[in-house]
């Protein structure tokens, strides 16, 4: 299988550090049979590209799965989840025109301090299209109004959560942390053993949400590490 390096850039989650991507070059027909092995071994996707991280002097980033089956809520979740128990939610298969106005209005009113901001059509199909992987999209209605969406694939071994967005206004419902619900509820639904969270950074607070499901895993040192709550 081949890869590459990329060059270094400004790292996304620490302020002063360099990052550094392995990317898997293998054409579109390989990168769909490879791409849960590879979401084993610590690597995500971003549009067409599968990624890890990669950088010489830093290991803080690390692959965090939930063990779906046998997570257990803390009484925060369960309170998120009666906060919302008004929410109608489908799940679609393709893109719709509703969702880039959610994004936008999302981005650049709630991460107008981040990297992504400002929010452009380009950038939302950049992380969503991909030639050799379609995602599902989690849809949350609120009196027949869409108020969020989770994007999410589907994976041999689960699902891997690529992106949530919801109106700003409703930040109080704790909507990320209901899509992640929901994530390994639907996959825990299928039989399938993890919901993929991408990477904890536990330097970063913006990331440190992710920590808060358990059991989850962590992948560092070529393996996955359990990490189960104290009681």
């Amino acid at each position: 299988m081949k890869f590459g390096l990329t060059q270094q850039f400004d790292c996304n989650y620490l302020p002063d550090q360099q990052e550094q991507l392995l990317v898997c070059v293998e054409p579109a027909d390989v990168l769909k049979n490879v791409f849960s092995d590879l979401t084993e071994s610590g690597f995500r996707r971003s549009g067409s590209q599968i990624y890890r991280p990669q950088c010489s002097t830093c290991k803080a980033c690390q692959s965090i799965r939930v063990i779906a089956r046998v997570f257990k809520h803390s009484k925060s979740q369960k309170r998120v989840l009666v906060k919302n128990r008004d929410l109608v939610i489908q799940i679609s298969n393709q893109s719709k025109p509703e969702y880039y106005p959610l994004y936008e209005s999302y981005v650049n009113k709630i991460h107008f301090d981040g990297s992504m901001f400002p929010a452009t059509k380009e950038q939302y199909q950049g992380f969503v299209d991909c030639e050799w992987q379609k995602p599902l999209f989690i849809e949350a209605w609120l009196d027949n109004k869409l108020i969020g969406v989770a994007v999410t694939d589907k994976l041999d071994y689960g699902y891997s959560a690529l992106y949530t967005f919801f109106e700003p206004s409703m930040s109080k419902r704790s909507l990320g942390t209901f899509f992640i619900l929901k994530q390994i509820e639907l996959a825990a639904g299928e039989n399938l053993p993890y919901l993929y969270l991408g990477y904890q950074v536990d330097a970063c607070q913006k990331m440190n949400y992710k920590q808060n499901f358990y059991p989850h895993e962590r992948f560092f040192d070529n393996n996955w590490h359990l990490s189960v709550k104290n009681t």
